[in-house]
């Protein structure tokens, strides 16, 4: 589809988005794996618009409801080189920059002329093509894709692709070839510098389905890939099934975890789930998007 004509009255794409960036934040964010954080932050980018549209997704403010501005190239050039020169983060981080790629490629080179050589993660959500991956190769340093669903009516069902968990396999499969399995495994560092880190999002109601992409990224790239397994769901406003009206549970969550053991991951990130003194879960993971703190919950991205 030509995004181009939005403007002039032609129609979005799947991404909900014209050819023009927007952006809802430019910032540090401490919520993701400590090889991304660090003590500074991760420089993110959280761009306006999504090609995935999950009904359930964390960050629904920006994927569906169309929060963000839009920005030049060298408008973001400007923000991101303000934001690591004020705050010190240790990487940019752009949060599903994929329908944007041309001006995200244009925004790196702009970086870069400047003298930001830090790493540029690309945080996606597993659902990209081989060739869009191929042509970000030069640009991105480290690749944090999701691996959302194994059972393809569950895709369907929650974000219209029956074909994601083949699709998101052949991604992540790309991406490490580029890259290879995030570096601090290999180097005993710190910081990431490189590589590949994947996202599993446990649904409540829906642990087969983790059990079984456990299965499907242990078959296809052996328990040496580094995995982040997280707990964090929360229910979004709108409407949703049922069983997506809760959190995680700590029973489902601990089969899930118990499966990745048995596997032999032992490059193993692990969220747990946060109850508070009551039995309740504790505080919101939800970003709020339309505050000037979005992240005040301290949530993973993605």
């Amino acid at each position: 589809m030509d995004r181009a004509r939005v403007a002039s009255g032609g129609r979005a794409g799947v991404c909900g988005e014209g050819d023009r960036m927007r952006v809802a934040w430019v910032g540090p964010h401490f919520g993701e794996e400590p090889p991304i954080s660090g003590e500074n932050g991760s420089g993110t980018v959280f761009f306006t618009g999504c090609s995935l549209g999950c009904v359930f997704c964390q960050n629904y403010q920006v994927s569906r409801e169309g929060v963000g501005a839009a920005v030049s190239v060298d408008e973001l050039v400007d923000h991101i080189t303000r934001m690591v020169f004020e705050a010190r983060v240790h990487n940019v981080n752009f949060v599903t920059p994929d329908h944007f790629f041309p001006c995200v490629a244009s925004v790196v080179e702009g970086i870069r002329v400047r003298g930001i050589d830090l790493p540029v993660v690309f945080n996606l959500s597993g659902y990209q093509s081989v060739d869009v991956l191929r042509a970000a190769e030069p640009t991105a340093d480290i690749y944090l894709p999701d691996y959302k669903y194994s059972d393809s009516r569950l895709a369907a069902q929650y974000a219209s692709c029956p074909n994601y968990p083949g699709a998101a396999l052949d991604a992540i499969s790309e991406m490490l070839r580029q890259k290879g399995v995030l570096d601090v495994f290999e180097s005993n560092g710190v910081l990431a510098g490189k590589g590949v880190l994947v996202r599993h999002l446990i649904l409540p109601g829906h642990v087969e389905n983790s059990l079984d992409a456990l299965t499907a990224l242990f078959l296809e790239f052996g328990a040496g890939l580094p995995l982040s397994l997280m707990s964090q769901y929360c229910p979004v406003p709108g409407p949703l099934p049922e069983n997506l009206k809760r959190r995680v549970e700590v029973e489902e969550f601990d089969r899930v975890y118990a499966h990745a053991m048995d596997l032999g991951f032992h490059r193993l990130f692990v969220q747990f789930p946060e109850v508070g003194e009551d039995g309740a879960d504790a505080a919101p993971f939800l970003p709020d998007f339309r505050d000037a703190r979005p992240f005040r919950g301290g949530p993973r991205s993605g």
